[in-house]
């Protein structure tokens, strides 16, 4: 693939026309489809309640229970909440440790690539970005996510409030969706027009705090991607280009070490596996991972390679 003469808001999808001419559009897609999937159905899950009487879910995503009898509460909103003095009922420690348990084993920020609805909207930016030609991008310290997050905990302590629900555009998108027009869609808006105009991935990689906490939950979390045929990388770039994270590829796809991509930031989202011309990437877990010979079975690995053999005498 000649890449000199792109701009790099058309390099990915130049590198997903390569991986679609080698694998067929559905491999090239499969990991993408599943997320759509899965994000349109934890949406309307909450809609087909109050739209059309159907309550498998009641609450929101910052609270509920499925079917009367599954707690679900999201332990970041509950942490704002025990430190803004509340004292949190049993029912809502009980669904904040489902969660974390849920998302410690498929991976933490799988919540922002799987789940959260505000990702369709920063992804359609990004598409829109793409298709535009927009270049700018004002660069972001992705540390900035970690300031807004303790930013809200602080905001919580001083307010007695929980301080985030006030602005979160996940809570804003779904009383949208339910109730129409309003102020909440400025917020949305506003977090479109910060992906499209002013920097590529502005919001999920480098502002938002729900994201920042669940990365916390995602450095223990047992499902990993894995450059597991890394030795076949044609260095074409198309991972790093698809990526929201690209910065965490670089240790399991260029390194010595582990396959693993051990980073708590990854969204264990499959980008990488769907562009990828050669299937270097799959999906895995700590300690195991495909055969880097390209076998069928699954083998044992460790996290870290085995020191080398020692020559012969």
């Amino acid at each position: 693939m000649t890449t000199a003469r792109l701009t790099p808001t058309r390099f990915a999808a130049a590198c997903r026309r390569l991986a679609i001419a080698e694998k067929g559009w559905l491999r090239a897609h499969k990991w993408w489809l599943l997320r759509r999937a899965s994000q349109a159905g934890a949406l309307l899950v909450f809609l087909v309640g109050p739209v059309l009487g159907l309550w498998v879910a009641s609450g929101n995503f910052a609270s509920s229970s499925i079917l009367g009898v599954v707690p679900l509460s999201d332990p970041y909103i509950l942490l704002q909440s025990v430190v803004a003095g509340h004292a949190p009922a049993t029912t809502a420690l009980t669904g904040a440790l489902l969660i974390v348990v849920f998302y410690a084993i498929v991976g933490g920020r799988a919540y922002c690539g799987w789940i959260c609805p505000v990702g369709v909207i920063t992804d359609t930016a990004h598409w829109l970005r793409e298709k535009l030609g927009i270049t700018r991008d004002r660069k972001l310290d992705r540390r900035t996510r970690w300031w807004v997050l303790s930013g809200t905990l602080l905001a919580s302590v001083a307010t007695g409030s929980v301080a985030w629900e006030f602005v979160n555009p996940v809570s804003m998108v779904q009383r949208g969706l339910i109730f129409g027009v309003g102020f909440g869609w400025a917020i949305v808006a506003a977090v479109f027009l910060l992906d499209l105009v002013v920097t590529r991935r502005g919001w999920c990689s480098h502002l938002c705090p729900v994201g920042a906490f669940y990365g916390i939950v995602g450095t223990v979390s047992a499902t990993r991607v894995a450059a597991a045929r890394r030795e076949d990388c044609t260095n074409c770039g198309a991972c790093f280009s698809v990526c929201t994270e690209p910065q965490i590829i670089t240790p399991a796809l260029k390194g010595d070490g582990t396959r693993l991509i051990r980073s708590g930031a990854c969204l264990n989202c499959g980008g990488c596996i769907d562009v990828c011309p050669v299937d270097v990437f799959e999906m895995t877990a700590r300690g195991w991972a495909a055969d880097p010979a390209g076998k069928d079975a699954a083998v044992r690995q460790d996290l870290e390679p085995p020191a080398p053999a020692r020559e012969a005498a």
